[in-house]
């Protein structure tokens, strides 16, 4: 009976589209039919699904980020391991914005739109260089947490790890404990996952029942921009820096890693869907000690939708619709932001703060935030799954290229089916190099 059961098993990928279509087909009910109960109750299911995940973010953003510094120490040239992966997220941070501003410049967002500057408006919280230097550093323990700064989470989580690798086997019960706690967290934050398919319902549906089509309209040159622009680097950048550098074939790397593409597409959080990103990761042949550092440094700083892409078009559509010329050294300096700044936007829905630094950094006026508020969580989707994808590809390319990815587990990684964390884990241990 078992065995049938099992036979029939829907796939995740499967619950994930299931809950897509009848969140479209519930949205487009609710909107057409004046329901406003059904309204609130897809709004309750999808708050309640993002609540859930922002629950467990800081906790599990501080103990991912020092047990990844931890592990380190179990892989052979730690430190050129982790100046690689810098090296890879900045290049293809590059790579992704200047596909942005070739896009941006190419078919004008900003033209036809029928917006006026009156329109906009400055947002509640702005982000400047200034602000996010002196933010990194917190003045208390408590405050990050309570007010979900990640950003200043990361920072003590980093200097937490590096002073343990420095005590040395005197941090080893304080590295066990963080070790079980994060196993909790990440246990706590699976059962949240598995309700991802209910989750979609909710979010999607009340996106189609409070915005429609309409507002997608009005901005339909920039919201294609920004879905081109990530779908080209999604399907077209990766996939050939996987080809040329990795030597692997894109389509396995699709089908190991879409189950986490495919929840944060949904649920707009790449903290959220870190452990799932690390599992896929795993099972693409990334050693476990490696890919337990790579990913969650990347769910916290590789951004290529949210702090790439976006930003890049988005700084032209404002200029635009502000009257204003941007120059070449303008777009020197959109590159500059998306490359070094990405850690402003910290894993969580949105990418407000990436804007403004841009926008502050170019002088534009802050209002232009205020015309794009009202579609951020319909871009945010396609920016969060580009951003996801990125931060799977990055372990990969580089375990390759140092002779560490296990081919093997590659070719044969499927997506189709996902246990919860620990479940049938294998204990990989990286070759030396």
């Amino acid at each position: 009976m078992s065995s049938y059961t099992k036979s029939f098993k829907v796939p995740f990928w499967a619950q994930i589209l299931a809950g897509l279509v009848l969140g479209v087909l519930l949205g487009w009910l609710a909107r057409n039919q004046d329901l406003s109960w059904l309204t609130t109750t897809l709004e309750k299911v999808g708050d309640t699904f993002i609540g859930l995940l922002k629950l467990a973010v800081a906790p599990l953003v501080f103990f991912a980020i020092l047990v990844s510094i931890t592990n380190l120490r179990k892989v052979n040239n730690a430190a050129r391991l982790a100046s690689r992966t810098l090296l890879w997220f900045m290049v293809t941070s590059l790579i992704a914005v200047s596909i942005g501003l070739v896009i941006g410049l190419l078919t004008n967002p900003g033209a036809g739109t029928g917006l006026t500057p009156k329109d906009g408006a400055k947002p509640d919280e702005t982000g400047s260089w200034i602000d996010f230097l002196t933010g990194i550093v917190p003045t208390d323990v408590i405050t990050p947490f309570t007010q979900l700064n990640v950003l200043q989470i990361v920072f003590m989580a980093a200097v937490a790890g590096i002073a343990a690798l420095q005590l040395g086997e005197r941090a080893q019960p304080i590295l066990n404990l963080s070790e079980s706690v994060l196993e909790l967290l990440q246990k706590a934050l699976w059962w949240v996952i598995r309700l991802a398919p209910l989750g979609t319902v909710g979010l999607i549906g009340n996106a189609i029942a409070t915005y429609g089509w309409d507002l997608i309209g009005k901005y339909a040159t920039f919201t294609a921009d920004i879905y081109i622009g990530c779908l080209i680097v999604l399907f077209g950048v990766y996939p050939a820096l996987l080809a040329t550098v990795a030597k692997a074939n894109p389509i396995q790397f699709f089908k190991g890693a879409w189950p986490a593409i495919q929840l944060a597409f949904v649920s707009r959080s790449s903290v959220g869907t870190m452990p799932l990103t690390q599992k896929v990761t795993e099972r693409l042949g990334v050693p476990k000690e490696y890919a337990s550092f790579a990913v969650p440094f990347g769910a916290t700083t590789k951004m290529d939708g949210c702090a790439a892409i976006y930003p890049a078009i988005a700084a032209i559509f404002v200029a635009q619709i502000f009257d204003i010329q941007l120059g070449v050294g303008d777009y020197l300096l959109i590159a500059f932001v998306s490359v070094v700044g990405s850690a402003a936007t910290a894993g969580l829905t949105g990418a407000t703060v990436m804007l403004t630094l841009t926008l502050s950094t170019l002088g534009l006026p802050m209002e232009g935030v205020g015309l794009l508020l009202a579609i951020d969580p319909i871009l945010d989707m396609i920016r969060t799954a580009t951003n996801v994808a990125g931060q799977a590809l990055i372990p990969v390319l580089v375990s390759a290229r140092e002779n560490l990815l296990d081919r093997e587990a590659y070719a044969t990684a499927d997506g189709s089916s996902l246990d919860e964390p620990r479940d049938a884990e294998r204990e990989q241990v990286p070759a030396a190099v």
